[in-house]
């Protein structure tokens, strides 16, 4: 989570989305923090679709009642 963090942070949007992939493969299960993280790098690059496919990941992991995950996804849309 770090990591992706600072690469979302520092204009490595997609860096951070190719670290995110390999988490995922590896069966590291996101935090919210991840996510924020993700979807600011989708609104940074203008990835509408790789946002997309990050918000059904959040509805799917619970995260999508969190008010700072909200905001995140608010920021990506829009």
């Amino acid at each position: 989570t770090a990591m992706i963090t600072a690469y979302s942070r520092n204009g490595y949007g997609r860096e951070s989305l190719k670290l995110f992939r390999q988490m995922q493969l590896k069966g590291v299960k996101p935090n919210k923090i991840t996510f924020i993280s993700i979807l600011d790098a989708c609104a940074n690059l203008a990835d509408l679709a790789e946002g997309k496919k990050n918000h059904a990941n959040i509805i799917g992991s619970g995260f999508e009642s969190d008010v700072v995950v909200g905001t995140a996804l608010v920021n990506m849309y829009g």
